[in-house]
């Protein structure tokens, strides 16, 4: 399995490097065609290069998708930033990808979208941190201006009734 580090492949640098919290592991990890290496852990997406490492919770991924064909794994950030992940192998990028979306999709509870005015779309999602504490999250195309009163509007009533359907304070 050339280009996986196990978790006995991990040296003690990247070990460090990884900062993992007590209770966290590492699922999967590979070695990406420009030189990165990337981590998932239990509790977060790791990348390390150059001897330093970026650690992303899974509540800050929006989402990810593979293309098969060129093994890159597009990932857009909550943020609105993306990166792309390049993987050698089918074999890698088809396991790390599964990994990443099991762990994406276990940080969110539910998850609603809400068409605005002018198009666009805005997603109220309930998630769970790394702690297990559960927030909202909102999360919207492009161009769209959250602080529009009539979008605030809708997203507020959406992220109230997400909210209360968990019992969690609006």
């Amino acid at each position: 399995m050339a280009g996986f580090l196990s978790t006995r492949a991990l040296t003690d640098d990247d070990r460090r490097l990884l900062d993992l919290r007590r209770g966290d592991r590492v699922l999967v990890a590979a070695t990406l065609t420009d030189g990165r290496r990337v981590a998932a852990s239990r509790l977060a997406l790791h990348v390390l290069r150059d001897g330093e490492a970026a650690r992303t919770p899974w509540a800050d991924v929006d989402r990810g998708s593979l293309d098969p064909e060129t093994r890159t794994l597009a990932v857009r950030w909550v943020w609105g930033a993306s990166d792309t992940f390049a993987f050698g192998t089918d074999r890698q990028s088809v396991r790390f990808a599964q990994t990443f979306r099991e762990r994406v999709q276990s940080s969110v509870v539910h998850a609603t979208s809400v068409t605005l005015p002018g198009g666009g779309q805005a997603r109220v999602a309930l998630r769970r941190d790394e702690d297990g504490e559960l927030f909202t999250q909102v999360v919207a195309d492009e161009g769209v201006d959250l602080a529009r009163p009539e979008v605030a509007a809708l997203v507020d009533a959406a992220e109230s009734e997400l909210r209360a359907s968990a019992g969690l304070p609006a």
